[in-house]
């Protein structure tokens, strides 16, 4: 929308008289003519962006995305959660990964640092807390509400649905049920912690590492995950697991 508006003065005072408003569409018809004077302005700006975004990461094996109730990129970004952990001298039991925080598909082939800058664009990092048997069962069950969210590998969670709302059926960890007598390492993401994304029972946590240095970064975790991977020689994969299913 491009707004125009019509002021009227009176002395120093103004006042809106009208507004009108139009649409203008953005697509590829601009694409027809190249402003070559334009490009040139912009050429140094572009290489300094392409020397930036470009750089290889590492490769994906297939197209992934995020989706609920199990998505190929939230069973990814969730396992390399889990994969960091041992950086921080942590072991946990399970990952959360919000679907809100993926901003972007991973494509298949070549990943650069431009790829994993479009799916975590914002300065979430790594943090780590723990919650009792009782608060994972509850946070379980938010994340059933929602219809999903990432889970890491080895959580198993189903799911019912009635009239459009979702329930939690059953949870199990590692091949384990929850017991809500013992406590649980979980590594997600800072902004999690606040209880945010409608998983409220964060707020409970305890003995929160929540590294703030922007190295901490969740895009700088995945990017370090690539390179991992392909300095091993190793292709970036997940599958289809399980590890939400709706009933």
């Amino acid at each position: 929308m491009m707004p125009m508006l019509t002021l009227v003065s009176c002395r120093t005072h103004y006042e809106v008289a009208g507004f009108q408003r139009s649409r203008i569409l953005v697509d590829n018809r601009y694409d027809a003519v190249s402003d070559t004077h334009v490009a040139e302005f912009l050429k140094p700006y572009k290489h300094m962006v392409d020397s930036v975004m470009e750089p290889v990461v590492g490769q994906s094996a297939k197209f992934m995305k995020a989706q609920r109730p199990e998505g190929l990129l939230t069973n990814l970004l969730a396992d390399i959660l889990v994969w960091a952990a041992k950086d921080y001298q942590e072991q946990v039991d399970f990952s959360i990964y919000n679907m809100g925080g993926v901003r972007a598909d991973l494509p298949k082939g070549t990943i650069t640092y431009g790829d994993v800058l479009d799916i975590a664009p914002f300065e979430n990092k790594i943090a780590f807390t723990t919650l009792s048997g009782a608060d994972v069962l509850e946070l379980f069950e938010q994340i059933a509400s929602v219809g999903g969210e990432g889970v890491s590998h080895g959580v198993c969670l189903v799911i019912s649905k009635d009239q459009n709302k979702y329930r939690l059926v059953s949870a199990t960890v590692n091949g384990e049920p929850v017991d809500p007598l013992r406590d649980y390492r979980v590594a997600t993401i800072d902004y999690l912690l606040g209880g945010t994304d409608k998983m409220s029972v964060f707020k409970k946590g305890r003995n929160v590492n929540s590294p703030q240095d922007s190295s901490n970064n969740t895009r700088f975790i995945i990017m370090n995950y690539f390179r991992e991977q392909q300095k091993q020689g190793n292709i970036v994969d997940a599958e289809i697991e399980g590890r939400i299913t709706i009933k």
